[in-house]
Protein backbone atom coordinates (compact mmCIF):
# COMPACT_ATOMS: atom_id res chain seq x y z
CA UNK A 1 0.00 0.00 0.00
CA UNK A 2 2.80 2.20 0.36
CA UNK A 3 4.34 1.79 -2.91
CA UNK A 4 1.13 2.80 -4.30
CA UNK A 5 0.88 5.70 -2.20
CA UNK A 6 4.27 7.38 -3.42
CA UNK A 7 3.22 6.36 -7.00
CA UNK A 8 1.49 9.62 -7.83
CA UNK A 9 4.61 11.70 -6.01
CA UNK A 10 6.63 10.14 -8.17
CA UNK A 11 4.99 11.04 -11.12
CA UNK A 12 5.20 14.54 -9.75
CA UNK A 13 8.97 14.57 -9.39
CA UNK A 14 9.64 12.74 -12.77
CA UNK A 15 7.20 16.06 -14.62
CA UNK A 16 9.33 18.43 -12.32
CA UNK A 17 12.63 17.00 -13.55
CA UNK A 18 11.62 16.65 -17.25
CA UNK A 19 10.80 20.26 -16.94
CA UNK A 20 14.30 21.19 -15.65
CA UNK A 21 15.84 19.26 -18.59
CA UNK A 22 13.62 20.86 -21.02
CA UNK A 23 15.41 24.40 -19.57
CA UNK A 24 19.00 23.04 -20.01
CA UNK A 25 18.07 21.36 -23.44
CA UNK A 26 16.37 24.50 -24.91
CA UNK A 27 19.26 26.78 -23.05
CA UNK A 28 17.06 28.77 -20.90
CA UNK A 29 19.26 27.60 -18.01
CA UNK A 30 22.68 27.91 -19.29
CA UNK A 31 25.21 25.12 -19.48
CA UNK A 32 28.71 25.09 -20.10
CA UNK A 33 31.79 23.37 -21.93
CA UNK A 34 35.14 23.90 -20.04
CA UNK A 35 38.15 23.83 -21.85
CA UNK A 36 40.45 21.15 -20.02
CA UNK A 37 39.16 17.33 -20.85
CA UNK A 38 36.33 16.48 -18.20
CA UNK A 39 35.50 12.37 -17.23
CA UNK A 40 32.27 12.50 -14.94
CA UNK A 41 31.82 9.07 -12.67
CA UNK A 42 27.97 8.83 -11.86
CA UNK A 43 24.56 7.51 -11.92
CA UNK A 44 21.08 7.82 -11.95
CA UNK A 45 19.59 6.42 -8.45
CA UNK A 46 20.27 6.73 -4.84
CA UNK A 47 22.47 5.10 -2.97
CA UNK A 48 25.59 3.45 -3.50
CA UNK A 49 26.66 2.36 -7.17
CA UNK A 50 30.68 2.67 -6.69
CA UNK A 51 31.53 5.80 -8.19
CA UNK A 52 34.44 6.13 -5.67
CA UNK A 53 36.35 2.91 -6.08
CA UNK A 54 35.23 3.62 -9.80
CA UNK A 55 36.71 7.63 -9.26
CA UNK A 56 39.81 6.10 -7.85
CA UNK A 57 40.49 3.62 -10.51
CA UNK A 58 40.53 5.92 -13.15
CA UNK A 59 42.67 8.44 -11.38
CA UNK A 60 45.10 5.72 -10.64
CA UNK A 61 44.57 4.86 -14.37
CA UNK A 62 45.84 8.37 -15.96
CA UNK A 63 48.42 8.64 -13.25
CA UNK A 64 49.89 5.39 -14.56
CA UNK A 65 50.08 6.80 -18.27
CA UNK A 66 51.66 9.89 -17.12
CA UNK A 67 48.79 12.13 -16.90
CA UNK A 68 47.86 15.14 -14.20
CA UNK A 69 44.60 14.57 -13.41
CA UNK A 70 42.30 16.22 -10.58
CA UNK A 71 39.27 15.24 -9.11
CA UNK A 72 36.43 17.30 -8.03
CA UNK A 73 33.51 16.28 -5.67
CA UNK A 74 30.48 18.14 -4.28
CA UNK A 75 31.56 17.35 -0.75
CA UNK A 76 28.69 15.99 0.42
CA UNK A 77 27.44 16.79 4.02
CA UNK A 78 30.92 18.77 4.92
CA UNK A 79 30.45 21.62 7.01
CA UNK A 80 31.74 24.12 4.62
CA UNK A 81 30.50 25.63 0.88
CA UNK A 82 31.95 27.22 -1.92
CA UNK A 83 35.69 26.16 -3.33
CA UNK A 84 38.09 23.85 -1.16
CA UNK A 85 41.30 22.44 -2.43
CA UNK A 86 42.19 19.66 -0.41
CA UNK A 87 45.24 19.56 1.76
CA UNK A 88 47.12 18.68 5.22
CA UNK A 89 44.66 20.39 7.72
CA UNK A 90 41.52 18.85 5.87
CA UNK A 91 39.33 16.93 7.48
CA UNK A 92 35.77 15.67 6.84
CA UNK A 93 33.95 18.20 7.71
CA UNK A 94 35.56 20.37 5.61
CA UNK A 95 35.54 18.48 2.22
CA UNK A 96 33.44 15.17 2.97
CA UNK A 97 34.05 11.40 3.62
CA UNK A 98 34.11 10.57 0.08
CA UNK A 99 36.52 13.50 -1.45
CA UNK A 100 38.69 12.69 2.06
CA UNK A 101 38.85 9.15 1.23
CA UNK A 102 40.12 10.19 -2.50
CA UNK A 103 42.64 12.81 -0.76
CA UNK A 104 44.12 10.49 1.44
CA UNK A 105 44.57 7.45 -1.39
CA UNK A 106 45.88 10.35 -3.95
CA UNK A 107 47.89 12.42 -1.47
CA UNK A 108 49.97 14.07 -4.70
CA UNK A 109 46.54 14.71 -6.53
CA UNK A 110 44.80 17.72 -6.24
CA UNK A 111 41.45 17.12 -4.71
CA UNK A 112 38.95 19.52 -4.73
CA UNK A 113 35.23 20.01 -3.45
CA UNK A 114 32.99 22.65 -5.27
CA UNK A 115 29.07 22.88 -5.12
CA UNK A 116 29.69 24.55 -9.17
CA UNK A 117 31.08 21.89 -11.15
CA UNK A 118 32.11 24.54 -13.45
CA UNK A 119 33.46 27.02 -10.74
CA UNK A 120 35.22 24.08 -9.33
CA UNK A 121 37.08 23.20 -12.54
CA UNK A 122 37.73 26.66 -13.61
CA UNK A 123 39.45 26.88 -9.77
CA UNK A 124 41.22 24.15 -10.30
CA UNK A 125 42.67 25.40 -13.95
CA UNK A 126 43.62 28.75 -12.03
CA UNK A 127 45.41 26.69 -8.93
CA UNK A 128 46.99 23.57 -10.58
CA UNK A 129 49.66 24.25 -12.96
CA UNK A 130 49.93 21.20 -14.65
CA UNK A 131 46.11 19.76 -15.41
CA UNK A 132 45.59 17.33 -17.95
CA UNK A 133 42.04 15.72 -16.66
CA UNK A 134 39.13 16.62 -14.35
CA UNK A 135 37.76 12.96 -12.69
CA UNK A 136 34.02 14.86 -11.35
CA UNK A 137 32.65 12.19 -8.74
CA UNK A 138 28.73 12.39 -8.93
CA UNK A 139 27.86 14.87 -11.60
CA UNK A 140 25.99 13.28 -13.89
CA UNK A 141 23.01 15.57 -12.57
CA UNK A 142 24.88 18.64 -12.88
CA UNK A 143 23.64 19.82 -16.19
CA UNK A 144 25.49 23.06 -15.72
CA UNK A 145 28.78 21.59 -16.85
CA UNK A 146 28.65 19.76 -20.12
CA UNK A 147 31.54 17.21 -19.90
CA UNK A 148 33.39 15.57 -22.53
CA UNK A 149 32.71 12.00 -21.12
CA UNK A 150 29.97 10.05 -18.82
CA UNK A 151 30.84 6.52 -17.15
CA UNK A 152 27.53 6.06 -15.72
CA UNK A 153 27.42 3.01 -12.99
CA UNK A 154 24.44 1.18 -12.33
CA UNK A 155 24.11 -2.18 -9.62
CA UNK A 156 23.64 -5.80 -11.49
CA UNK A 157 21.07 -6.29 -9.17
CA UNK A 158 19.12 -3.31 -9.99
CA UNK A 159 19.23 -2.38 -12.82
CA UNK A 160 18.09 1.81 -14.00
CA UNK A 161 16.15 0.35 -16.21
CA UNK A 162 14.21 -1.81 -13.30
CA UNK A 163 13.94 0.67 -11.30
CA UNK A 164 11.53 3.40 -10.99
CA UNK A 165 11.75 7.44 -10.09
CA UNK A 166 11.97 8.37 -6.63
CA UNK A 167 9.93 8.29 -4.06
CA UNK A 168 8.24 5.37 -6.05
CA UNK A 169 11.71 3.75 -6.41
CA UNK A 170 15.81 4.92 -6.39
CA UNK A 171 15.94 6.83 -9.29
CA UNK A 172 17.09 10.81 -9.33
CA UNK A 173 17.32 11.17 -12.69
CA UNK A 174 15.41 10.10 -16.00
CA UNK A 175 16.17 7.18 -17.32
CA UNK A 176 16.65 8.69 -20.97
CA UNK A 177 19.88 10.55 -19.42
CA UNK A 178 21.78 7.25 -19.23
CA UNK A 179 22.25 8.34 -23.00
CA UNK A 180 24.73 10.44 -22.62
CA UNK A 181 27.29 8.00 -20.82
CA UNK A 182 29.76 6.65 -23.42
CA UNK A 183 30.69 3.67 -20.88
CA UNK A 184 28.30 1.47 -19.16
CA UNK A 185 29.52 0.14 -15.81
CA UNK A 186 27.00 -2.67 -14.60
CA UNK A 187 29.39 -3.12 -11.22
CA UNK A 188 28.57 -5.27 -7.69
CA UNK A 189 28.46 -7.93 -10.02
CA UNK A 190 28.29 -11.74 -8.23
CA UNK A 191 31.69 -13.45 -7.74
CA UNK A 192 29.88 -16.80 -10.18
CA UNK A 193 29.03 -13.73 -13.08
CA UNK A 194 28.70 -16.14 -16.05
CA UNK A 195 29.00 -14.84 -19.69
CA UNK A 196 25.32 -15.91 -20.35
CA UNK A 197 24.40 -13.42 -17.36
CA UNK A 198 26.29 -10.62 -18.63
CA UNK A 199 24.63 -11.84 -22.17
CA UNK A 200 21.59 -11.39 -21.01
CA UNK A 201 22.06 -7.86 -19.29
CA UNK A 202 23.56 -6.77 -22.69
CA UNK A 203 20.27 -7.57 -24.02
CA UNK A 204 17.87 -5.96 -21.69
CA UNK A 205 19.99 -2.66 -21.86
CA UNK A 206 19.82 -2.73 -25.53
CA UNK A 207 22.52 -0.14 -25.47
CA UNK A 208 22.91 1.96 -28.80
CA UNK A 209 26.26 0.80 -30.88
CA UNK A 210 28.05 3.83 -29.51
CA UNK A 211 27.96 3.17 -25.73
CA UNK A 212 30.20 0.35 -24.62
CA UNK A 213 28.94 -2.31 -21.43
CA UNK A 214 31.42 -3.16 -18.79
CA UNK A 215 30.76 -5.43 -15.79
CA UNK A 216 32.92 -5.27 -12.67
CA UNK A 217 32.99 -6.49 -9.25
CA UNK A 218 34.14 -5.35 -5.73
CA UNK A 219 37.68 -6.57 -4.58
CA UNK A 220 38.04 -6.54 -0.89
CA UNK A 221 41.82 -6.70 0.65
CA UNK A 222 42.66 -10.24 2.22
CA UNK A 223 41.25 -10.67 5.80
CA UNK A 224 44.14 -11.01 7.70
CA UNK A 225 42.89 -10.17 11.37
CA UNK A 226 42.33 -13.19 13.57
CA UNK A 227 39.30 -13.11 16.11
CA UNK A 228 35.63 -12.17 15.44
CA UNK A 229 35.01 -8.47 14.20
CA UNK A 230 31.58 -5.97 14.85
CA UNK A 231 31.22 -4.51 11.45
CA UNK A 232 30.32 -0.96 11.90
CA UNK A 233 29.33 1.09 8.46
CA UNK A 234 27.48 3.85 7.79
CA UNK A 235 27.03 3.18 3.76
CA UNK A 236 24.34 2.92 1.30
CA UNK A 237 24.42 -0.84 0.96
CA UNK A 238 25.70 -2.51 3.52
CA UNK A 239 25.25 -6.50 2.77
CA UNK A 240 28.16 -6.52 0.07
CA UNK A 241 30.51 -5.50 2.49
CA UNK A 242 28.91 -8.26 5.11
CA UNK A 243 28.65 -11.38 2.29
CA UNK A 244 32.51 -10.90 2.27
CA UNK A 245 33.09 -10.50 5.59
CA UNK A 246 30.72 -13.20 7.00
CA UNK A 247 32.74 -15.67 4.79
CA UNK A 248 35.89 -15.08 6.94
CA UNK A 249 34.35 -14.57 9.96
CA UNK A 250 31.22 -16.21 10.60
CA UNK A 251 30.69 -15.04 13.62
CA UNK A 252 30.90 -11.18 12.77
CA UNK A 253 27.78 -9.26 13.43
CA UNK A 254 26.79 -5.94 11.80
CA UNK A 255 26.12 -2.37 12.73
CA UNK A 256 24.88 -0.44 10.49
CA UNK A 257 24.00 3.63 10.31
CA UNK A 258 22.29 5.60 7.36
CA UNK A 259 24.89 6.78 4.52
CA UNK A 260 27.09 9.38 5.30
CA UNK A 261 26.24 9.05 9.07
CA UNK A 262 27.94 11.71 11.19
CA UNK A 263 29.31 9.97 14.22
CA UNK A 264 27.96 11.51 17.54
CA UNK A 265 29.78 10.83 20.87
CA UNK A 266 25.96 9.04 21.83
CA UNK A 267 26.96 6.61 18.81
CA UNK A 268 30.76 5.71 20.39
CA UNK A 269 29.75 4.66 23.23
CA UNK A 270 27.30 2.50 21.33
CA UNK A 271 29.90 1.23 19.66
CA UNK A 272 32.19 0.80 22.23
CA UNK A 273 29.71 -1.07 24.57
CA UNK A 274 28.98 -3.11 21.48
CA UNK A 275 32.39 -3.85 20.59
CA UNK A 276 33.13 -5.21 24.03
CA UNK A 277 32.77 -9.04 22.90
CA UNK A 278 34.52 -9.17 19.84
CA UNK A 279 38.03 -8.70 18.90
CA UNK A 280 38.41 -5.85 16.92
CA UNK A 281 35.54 -3.63 14.51
CA UNK A 282 35.95 -3.58 11.35
CA UNK A 283 34.69 -0.60 8.90
CA UNK A 284 35.04 0.50 5.41
CA UNK A 285 37.73 3.05 3.95
CA UNK A 286 34.49 5.82 3.70
CA UNK A 287 33.46 5.28 7.36
CA UNK A 288 36.97 5.53 8.71
CA UNK A 289 37.40 8.94 7.19
CA UNK A 290 34.51 9.96 9.71
CA UNK A 291 35.46 7.84 12.70
CA UNK A 292 39.19 9.92 12.80
CA UNK A 293 37.70 13.18 13.93
CA UNK A 294 35.54 10.80 16.68
CA UNK A 295 37.00 9.50 20.31
CA UNK A 296 36.80 5.73 18.86
CA UNK A 297 40.12 4.67 17.72
CA UNK A 298 41.77 6.11 21.41
CA UNK A 299 38.72 3.92 23.41
CA UNK A 300 39.21 0.87 21.85
CA UNK A 301 43.03 1.41 22.06
CA UNK A 302 42.05 1.50 25.67
CA UNK A 303 40.45 -2.04 25.60
CA UNK A 304 42.95 -3.48 23.30
CA UNK A 305 41.47 -4.04 20.32
CA UNK A 306 41.84 -2.19 17.08
CA UNK A 307 39.72 -0.06 14.20
CA UNK A 308 40.49 -1.83 11.25
CA UNK A 309 39.17 -0.21 7.47
CA UNK A 310 38.75 -3.42 4.80
CA UNK A 311 39.67 -1.62 1.78
CA UNK A 312 38.09 -2.08 -1.59
CA UNK A 313 38.80 -1.57 -5.29
CA UNK A 314 37.15 -2.90 -8.62
CA UNK A 315 37.69 -5.94 -10.59
CA UNK A 316 36.20 -6.18 -14.14
CA UNK A 317 34.57 -9.14 -15.99
CA UNK A 318 34.67 -8.34 -19.02
CA UNK A 319 38.00 -6.99 -20.60
CA UNK A 320 39.94 -4.61 -18.28
CA UNK A 321 41.58 -3.50 -21.18
CA UNK A 322 38.48 -2.39 -23.22
CA UNK A 323 37.62 0.37 -20.54
CA UNK A 324 41.04 1.22 -19.83
CA UNK A 325 41.52 2.07 -24.16
CA UNK A 326 37.94 4.38 -24.00
CA UNK A 327 39.14 6.48 -20.99
CA UNK A 328 42.52 7.15 -22.69
CA UNK A 329 41.38 7.43 -26.00
CA UNK A 330 39.20 10.31 -24.62
CA UNK A 331 41.64 12.10 -22.94
CA UNK A 332 44.32 11.82 -25.76
CA UNK A 333 41.98 12.88 -28.32
CA UNK A 334 41.65 16.16 -25.75
CA UNK A 335 44.22 16.99 -24.01
CA UNK A 336 45.76 20.05 -25.77
CA UNK A 337 48.97 18.73 -24.84
CA UNK A 338 48.02 15.60 -26.91
CA UNK A 339 51.48 14.76 -26.17
CA UNK A 340 50.81 10.99 -24.54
Amino acid sequence: MRNILYIPLSWLYTIGVAIRHLLFDQRIIPSFTVEVPTICVGNIAMGGTGKTPMTAYIVQLLLAHGYHPAILSRGYKRRTRGFLLADTASTVDTIGDEAMQLHRAFPEVPVAVCENRVRGVHQLQRQVNELDVVVLDDAMQHRAIRCGMYVLLTPYDRLYIDDHMFPWGRLRDLPSQALKASAIVVTKCPDNLRPIDMRVVDNRLHLPTYQLLHFTGLNYAPMEQEGTPLVLCGIAHPHYMMDYVLAHYPHAQLMAFEDHHRYTEQDIDAIVEKSKPFDFVLTTEKDIQRLRITSLVERLAAMNKRLIALPISIRFYTPQAAFDRQILQYVAENNRKNTH
